[in-house]
């Protein structure tokens, strides 16, 4: 017995795939696998199949035709053609996100590919499904060019390798991000998106955070935080959040130090943070709000809400050192401060200018007027 990869194209009708495999039936075939891509031509057949030694590839397209299957394409196939592909192509993915560099080696080995070229140029125009090219577009800049002899590309494979390719992008994207953070005092410190994974981390966090920190994060108390509500924290439908983390220098573990979150709101996005104790009074509060506002800017918002208790004098400090006109509101204990971002026009004044006692008068223009109750809480 031999093993041989067979895709034939039948028409999408009731009993029309049955036909086929009886076809392949009768002269000892076992299908071992099959896959089916709905196109617009008719539903294309992918199968993996175990054929006596003495037939050929001319028996096998000559027993595919018989079953009232066209445009036949048969290959020689090897023992690892038997893995499940859904759990084929989550192991090709796994490796992009340990080097999205892998993304050409990736599509080849998912696709067969015979070549696969990056281009600088976008891919404008048809993806070329239903030929032998196939064009994708990656979402960093330009795009890649698949080629092979046969068989045609399906829109179900098409689909995967597009996944793949964003999935690649989204990585090194990621991996841009992380910045090394050199502090006023020399210390260092790794800047990054945050993930799922780091919940622990940050579970951590809060637990070395002082009850006092706690409550001016959270306005609402000083009590940990529940491991579902940091998830979302963790990882916004709308937003960014950021983690700072010691270098783990030595073979030391990193340790999650300051957790910065920016949630989307409508046109407007909510900022929070929380810095451990022994961080705060460093400068890191005020760099991870810079980077949230540069990142504000670049998504389009029109301003930053920030809330804080008003006594919390350094955050109100760290809010100055912005130097970005803002409006204030107090709200009993609690101040919420709105910064338009660029291009927004603004009748505020500079924060420098509000006093950082806890006796802060209200503007006569103003923003909001509510004490905040949402997930994002205060700052500390």
């Amino acid at each position: 017995m031999a093993l041989w990869r067979v895709r034939a194209t039948v028409d999408d009708r009731p009993g029309y795939l049955s036909v086929l495999t009886a076809s392949l039936a009768l002269r000892g075939v076992n299908i071992l696998t099959v896959q089916v891509h709905t196109t617009e031509v008719g539903a294309v057949d992918d199968f993996l199949v175990d054929a006596p030694d003495a037939l050929d590839e001319a028996d096998l397209i000559a027993a595919v035709e018989r079953g009232r299957g066209r445009n036949c394409w048969v290959a020689r196939s090897e023992a690892r053609g038997l893995a499940d592909q859904p759990t084929r192509v989550l192991g090709l993915a796994t490796r992009l996100v340990g080097d999205p560099e892998q993304a050409g080696e990736v599509l080849r080995a998912t696709l067969g590919a015979d070549e696969v070229t990056w281009r600088p140029t976008s891919a404008t125009g048809h993806d070329a499904v239903g030929t032998t090219t196939m064009l994708l577009t990656d979402p960093t800049g330009g795009s890649y060019e698949l080629r092979r002899q046969a068989p045609s590309f399906t829109p179900a494979e098409y689909a995967r390798a597009q996944a793949l390719v964003e999935l690649a992008a989204a990585v090194a994207r990621r991996e841009a991000d992380r910045v090394t953070l050199v502090l006023p005092d020399g210390a260092e410190l790794s800047l990054r998106p945050a993930t799922a994974d780091d919940l622990a981390g940050v579970l951590e966090l809060h637990e070395g955070c002082s009850a006092r920190s706690r409550q001016r994060r959270y306005l609402s108390g000083a009590a940990l935080p529940s491991p579902t509500r940091l998830r979302r924290l963790l990882e916004p439908a709308r937003g960014l959040t950021l983690v700072a983390t010691t270098t783990g220098s030595d073979g030391a573990a990193e340790s999650v130090v300051a957790l910065a979150n920016l949630l989307a709101e409508g046109d407007e996005a909510e900022v929070a943070l929380l810095v451990r104790d022994d961080w705060q009074r460093r400068g890191l509060g005020t760099a991870l709000l810079r980077r949230l506002l540069t990142h504000g800017e670049r998504a389009g918002y029109a301003a930053l809400v920030l809330h804080t208790q008003a006594e919390n004098t350094p955050m109100v400090r760290t809010l100055a050192r912005l130097g970005r006109p803002a409006t204030v509101e107090r709200d009993g204990t609690v101040l919420t401060v709105t910064v338009p971002l660029a291009g927004v026009p603004t009748t505020g004044v500079p924060l420098a200018g509000v006093p950082v006692t806890g006796r802060i008068p209200r503007p006569s223009t103003s923003v909001g007027g509510t004490r905040p109750t949402s997930t994002n809480g205060g700052i500390c």
